[in-house]
Formats: structure tokens, C-alpha cells, sequence
């Protein structure tokens, strides 16, 4: 996945009302439990079925490191669901989302007039409809550029217009990325 999506997974764990499971034997009897069997959890994970009984059993502790981060990103992306939603409900309707971005942002102004690109550091509330459209893009598969265009076009209206105060035509770009982080 890209930037803004793995933001986004990241704002969406950070909303867990309980610390999801740490061994690797609690972590696969979650992910059994949550997938409905041994064989869909094997098929999650990439591995036989007979690996995830001998986890269960106890038979095998600690798994190789790329499994152990594909068991851990699985029972994060499956733990709490309904906490997940509620949070982005409200993020989408009534609270908005924090952006913290340090990127290129350069103008495009009234006819005649630019202003040169330069590195930025800017941390803004965007209101609930630009919430919303990260996550209705992000839950429709949408690519990372897709998403970065959401959330230039939130920037440019909230934090360079002024909620259209100020600036009338101005167009934003928004590049090199270095970082992103979205909470809500």
C-alpha cells in the first residue's frame, strides 16, 4: 500500500479501545477464531493449515519474522471492528481528520502569477466531508495518488484559502512527500 493508506490503517489502530494480542500462540487463536477455522487463517497467512494447529497446540513459538509481522498486521487489520467503524463514523460526520504532512507544495495563482514550490510543514483539521471521502476512497480501493489528491484538494481549501476567504483561483500542488500522518 502506499503512503496515505498505511496512514490510514495507522489513524484506524490507533483507536482500539484494547491492546490487540502479542504471543504469536494469541495472536493465530484470534485470527483462527475471527476467520472461522484453521484453513482460512492458514490461507490469510500464506502457510499450511497444519502450522496454524501446531501454533495453537503450542507445538511451535515463535514463528520466522516475515510471518510474525504478517500474523501481527492480520489480527491488526481484523481487531475490533465495530470500534473501527464507530470511529470513522464520527471522524466522518462530526469530528474531521488531522493531517500532519511535511511535503512540496507549490501555487498556481491568478494569470501570470506562480509561486515556486518549497518543503512545508503543516498540521490541519480538515472537516468531516474530506474525512469521509479519504475513507469512502480508501474503503473502494482507491490508489494512494487518488487519496493524495483528496487530501490536496482539503489542504488548498481549508489551510491556503481559507475556507474561501482568501486566494480566489488558487491551485495547490502537493508533492514529495516525505512523511503523512492522519489521526482522528
Amino acid at each position: 500500500m502506499g503512503i496515505f493508506g498505511d496512514s490510514l490503517d495507522k489513524a484506524t489502530t490507533s483507536t482500539f479501545t484494547r491492546h490487540p494480542p502479542k504471543s504469536p500462540q494469541a495472536q493465530m487463536r484470534f485470527l483462527v477464531k475471527s476467520a472461522k477455522g484453521t484453513r482460512a487463517a492458514a490461507q490469510a497467512l500464506g502457510i499450511s493449515q497444519r502450522t496454524v494447529e501446531r501454533y495453537l497446540k503450542g507445538q511451535i513459538k515463535q514463528p520466522r519474522p516475515d510471518l510474525a509481522a504478517r500474523l501481527a498486521d492480520e489480527v491488526r487489520r481484523r481487531w475490533q471492528p465495530r470500534v473501527r467503524e464507530r470511529a470513522k463514523k464520527q471522524a466522518a460526520t462530526t469530528g474531521g481528520i488531522v493531517i500532519e504532512t511535511r511535503a512540496r507544495f507549490g501555487f498556481t495563482a491568478a494569470p501570470g502569477t506562480t509561486d515556486d514550490a518549497r518543503i512545508r510543514l503543516i498540521t490541519q483539521q480538515l472537516p468531516p466531508a474530506y474525512a469521509a471521502r479519504l475513507f469512502d476512497a480508501h474503503a473502494a480501493g482507491a490508489t494512494d495518488q487518488q487519496l493524495q489528491e483528496i487530501a490536496a484538494e482539503g489542504l488548498q481549501e481549508i489551510y491556503f484559502k481559507d475556507r474561501g476567504r482568501r486566494a480566489p483561483g488558487l491551485q495547490v500542488a502537493f508533492t514529495d512527500i516525505d512523511y503523512v500522518e492522519l489521526d482522528f
